[in-house]
């Protein structure tokens, strides 16, 4: 076994992350990733992961499918390289993006699986209900730190009374802003005029991690309570505060809150780093979080394991 992967962290993609085809190579190569993509079906009432596998985008993207989809993919991958790696020992932490800290929270055994698709499902379709509801959006930010991106917010809440904050502070230079569409666009504006490099209007029809899901946070309050949840037996960084969640109340706390908080992941990245851990492995769809840590801790390796080829390069770097 290799020393240097003794201090890895697993982390979990969240929503932008899913794609036709997802989760397909697994189930084909592992019966726990089969399993994994059946139990999806039965607990939800139908094929999600047809879904998953064979599309179509539109309805896979929509983000009442998109959450519970992308927490199945994971889980799948999970499951696939425990069969594979049977000797993997376990991560000193774990982290999720956003509805990936879900995903997390699966791997950490404080929510089980089943709870896990039934709350990103019912999170999907309070977050979609919230937009209908207060219509809002998002865009990147490119080239701009936070602080900068923050005053600038803060700006055009004055300008227009409306809402607009930082929603995703992703990697040094990259910044995720939400809001309403009057204050959104003001925002824009401002950052483009004061020498932010790129400013894109992102293809969603909410305003995550904004005041504007204040509705679908009471709601999914609820459903938390009411679901049986456990300490995390590993340590799971929230992205509210960028800090372990060590307590169930922790959790239900964090769950709660990030659905109007900005996710502080340049923070918990830094956090993991600071810990010691050397080695990220992304679990699940795409690399986007494995992407993202090369921007904010060049020094950590990186690895994403969303088929069977990227066990194999886990495999292989164990041997190192």
């Amino acid at each position: 076994m290799s020393q240097s992967l003794l201090q890895f962290a697993l982390l979990f993609p969240g929503q932008g992350s899913q794609a036709v085809g997802m989760a397909r190579e697994l189930a084909d190569s592992y019966t726990s990733a089969r399993d994994v993509m059946a139990e999806a079906d039965d607990t939800l009432g139908f094929s999600l992961s047809t879904l998953c596998f064979d599309g179509p985008e539109e309805v896979l993207t929509d983000t009442i499918n998109a959450q519970p989809a992308l927490m199945a993919a994971s889980v799948a991958a999970l499951r696939a390289i425990h069969e594979a790696i049977p000797d993997l020992p376990a991560p000193a932490a774990l982290a999720g993006h956003s509805m990936g800290e879900y995903s997390a929270l699966v791997a950490a055994g404080s929510l089980s699986y089943a709870d896990g698709l039934r709350l990103v499902r019912e999170r999907g379709r309070l977050m979609k209900e919230a937009g209908e509801r207060s219509p809002g959006g998002m865009a990147a930010v490119l080239g701009m730190e936070i602080d900068g991106v923050d005053a600038i917010c803060a700006e055009a809440r004055t300008s227009t009374g409306g809402v607009v904050q930082v929603a995703n502070d992703n990697c040094p230079g990259q910044v995720v802003i939400s809001g309403d569409d009057r204050a959104l666009e003001d925002a824009m504006q401002r950052l483009s005029g004061a020498g932010a490099r790129k400013v894109v209007r992102l293809a969603v029809s909410i305003a995550a991690h904004s005041p504007l899901m204040a509705p679908a946070a009471a709601e999914l309050q609820r459903a938390i309570e009411a679901t049986d949840l456990q300490p995390p037996a590993i340590p799971v960084i929230g992205n509210v505060h960028a800090m372990p969640l060590q307590t169930v109340e922790d959790v239900r706390a964090d769950l709660v809150a990030q659905l109007t908080a900005s996710v502080r992941w340049t923070g918990s990245m830094r956090l993991l780093a600071g810990q010691g851990i050397n080695t990220v492995v992304e679990v699940g769809s795409g690399d986007v979080l494995s992407n993202l840590m090369k921007r904010i801790e060049r020094d950590v390796r990186r690895l994403a394991v969303g088929d069977p080829s990227g066990i194999e390069r886990l495999r292989a770097l164990m041997t190192e």
